[in-house]
């Protein structure tokens, strides 16, 4: 099993300093390349506090420049939000100014908020269209010219300037939870990243089943990566679980705001939703939670990821983010890379 991180800027409210934010944010990405993490990973989201992430090539950039190995991906770019020229050059320039080690993530976005703001009119559950739309487009321009007429986006003959430095292309990703989304990775040979968000482990043994659906479905395709995310936390004493699960149902409360575009957001700052309102409040149960993702001292932990190596997860991707106090991010980090990593060397 290999590792991955998804780290965000964040903030739970505007008490904290952004520049405290940047510089902790880019000192866990230079932990987990010196921990033996393989790959990091950036979102997109738009006019949020919690993740603050306007362009996630960007934010690529600036790790490359403080990083030397480890792999820089997007999870993901949003489909809808971009035009295909554009995307397609700005995923090549990362790729060159950072010596080839883009891996290229897309997705169909999350949140109906943002798409009220960054493509007024589309529905979410419609975006998955977008993305099909897109990504033979970007495949073509950074092979050369290429002219477009689609149902979405129509351009005359042009390219992408400059080209990937990896050939074919950067290592390709979609985010997958859909059965329509599994077949369609497969089927192109695109790797899939998947989170089943706080809910048990029969939903990572789902998604499995997905992908092996999908296998059957294409006998001749290649297998692709099958990575999973979880929100994850270390800690060295059993005891100090609430302080991540405390701090996971806050970020959450703000989550299911957006989630359910309840529109009660000031300043990029959502409102808490309290948990007790939700009808899916059993998801967010502080034993559940505890139970469901990663967390737990290097010995509980290493137990939980053994579960999703047998079940056939390659990569492991630790969610970082949930509005943890920074220090205990680190101190996760650090117990991760220092005693869970090495059991699966």
């Amino acid at each position: 099993m290999k590792f991955q991180l998804a780290v965000n800027l964040e903030r739970l409210d505007d008490s904290i300093d952004m520049d405290a934010v940047q510089r902790h944010t880019l000192e866990m990405v230079q932990m987990a390349e010196q921990g033996g993490f393989d790959l990091v990973w950036s979102a997109e989201h738009h006019a949020l506090e919690m993740t603050i992430a306007p362009n996630p090539f960007q934010i690529l950039t600036w790790w490359a420049g403080h990083t030397d190995r480890i792999r820089l991906g997007t999870a993901v770019a949003t489909a809808p939000y971009w035009h295909p020229i554009n995307l397609a050059g700005e995923a090549a320039f990362t790729d060159l100014i950072s010596g080839g080690r883009l891996e290229f993530g897309i997705g169909s976005g999350a949140y109906q908020r943002e798409f009220d703001r960054m493509r007024p009119g589309l529905k979410q559950s419609d975006a998955w269209q977008y993305m099909h739309e897109m990504l033979p487009a970007v495949k073509a321009l950074w092979q050369g010219d290429y002219a477009h007429d689609g149902e979405f986006w129509s351009f005359p003959t042009s390219t992408s300037v400059p080209k990937p430095v990896q050939h074919p292309h950067p290592p390709i990703w979609v985010a997958a939870r859909a059965p329509i989304t599994y077949d369609y990775a497969v089927k192109h040979g695109y790797n899939i990243m998947s989170w089943p968000l706080t809910r048990p482990f029969s939903e990572a043994e789902l998604y499995k089943g997905r992908l092996d659906e999908a296998m059957a479905a294409n006998p001749d395709a290649q297998r692709p990566t099958f990575a999973m995310m979880r929100h994850s936390a270390v800690y060295a004493k059993a005891e100090d679980w609430t302080k991540p699960v405390q701090a996971l149902q806050r970020t959450l409360g703000q989550f299911e705001n957006l989630f359910k575009n309840l529109g009660d957001v000031v300043n990029g700052f959502p409102k808490q939703i309290p948990l007790d309102e939700l009808e899916n409040r059993d998801e967010y149960n502080a034993d559940m939670l505890r139970e469901n993702l990663m967390f737990g001292t290097p010995e509980e932990v290493i137990n939980k990821l053994k579960r999703y190596e047998a079940l056939g997860v390659d990569a492991f991707i630790y969610y970082a983010s949930m509005n943890l106090d920074m220090a205990s991010q680190k101190q996760s980090l650090k117990l991760f890379c220092d005693e869970v990593i090495p059991a699966f060397s």
